[in-house]
């Protein structure tokens, strides 16, 4: 059994995946960026830039603020800088955002502090992704989505998201009836779901087919990126390893050619390797990789943030060279 898996309630309705196969669709992508720091433990701005202008280049929509971004690390400056420099660098194109509120467990849900952050967001450009809290996930079923449809009348569009404790303390992943709620909130356009279970998130698309077919399911499972061959979409911390491969692997899904299943088991393979325990280290793993590619200059994580072992160096090397990425 994986042992990243959340457990599966056995009261949860028979899904059979498939009949949730959706053959040469587009693939709607979503790539969460990391951002990079120097051996001095400050942000590498230009590093930074750079990867989300590869990201927009690759046909992608950037996702700031998010796991892969440090957001529960960094200050309030920092996660402005942030905003303003990929709004200057997006140019009127999408972008999404992390709407972040640090908390304690027993925490009461603080409606002021998320609308100070979608503001945020929306003043940028960007569109926000509600990360939960403690203070959030902690109330009844009936007042979690009481809270995201007041969250939504302070915006257009957001997306929800259902994150895993193996990633954050304070994640939670919804029952079915909770998630059912998310699809009758209008401005929530879809949500990000990271169990790492494909029953759970099998389920999720089974219910948004039935009742809301315009909902976006973000697969954030990077353990099993081919969710996207059930009509799941994406917003991946592995994407930001190679932006430029998952938007030809999404285009070769398009146009049916079977060379998708190839690159799909590299870069799941990548994938295995990266989101390891302790499954936040993957953070280092993506510099790690970054570096290698010559995307960035250092590979050094967040100051506070868990570290890969320097030998993985030898099997991200390995792993470029087989997705073609890095000269043997």
């Amino acid at each position: 059994m994986n042992t990243h898996l959340e457990a599966v309630a056995p009261s949860a309705p028979f899904c059979d995946p498939l009949r949730l196969l959706r053959p040469r669709r587009t693939i709607i992508g979503v790539s969460a960026i990391l951002l990079p720091f120097t051996d001095a433990g400050s942000v590498d701005w230009a590093g930074f830039e750079a990867h989300v202008a590869r990201t927009l280049a690759a046909g992608l929509t950037p996702a700031v603020n998010m796991d892969t971004g440090y957001v529960n690390l960094l200050d309030d400056g920092t996660r402005r800088e942030v905003l303003t420099r990929t709004q200057r660098i997006a140019a009127g194109r999408n972008f999404v955002a992390g709407a972040f509120v640090a908390d304690h467990p027993g925490a009461a849900f603080n409606h002021v502090a998320y609308a100070r952050q979608i503001d945020l967001i929306q003043q940028a450009g960007g569109t926000p992704v509600i990360f939960q809290s403690f203070g959030l996930t902690g109330q009844p079923s009936e007042q979690i989505i009481a809270a995201y449809a007041a969250l939504g009348a302070l915006c257009e569009r957001f997306i929800a998201f259902e994150l895993g404790t193996m990633f954050a303390p304070f994640g939670k992943i919804y029952d079915l009836e909770t998630y059912a709620g998310l699809l009758d909130v209008p401005q929530c356009i879809g949500a990000k779901h990271s169990s790492l279970s494909r029953v759970l998130e099998w389920e999720r698309l089974q219910l948004r087919d039935a009742r809301r077919p315009d909902f976006k399911v973000f697969t954030g499972n990077d353990l099993a990126i081919d969710m996207v061959m059930y009509g799941s979409d994406y917003l991946l911390g592995l994407s930001t390893f190679a932006p430029d491969l998952f938007a030809r692997r999404d285009a070769l899904w398009a146009a049916g050619d079977p060379s998708f299943y190839e690159l799909n088991d590299l870069l799941q393979y990548l994938g295995f390797f990266a989101f390891r325990r302790p499954v936040p280290a993957y953070k280092h793993s993506a510099a790690q990789f970054l570096k290698l590619r010559g995307w960035i200059a250092c590979d050094a994580p967040h100051p506070q943030a868990d570290r890969r072992p320097a030998s993985d160096v030898a099997v991200l090397r390995e792993l470029a060279e087989r997705l073609g990425v890095l000269a043997a």
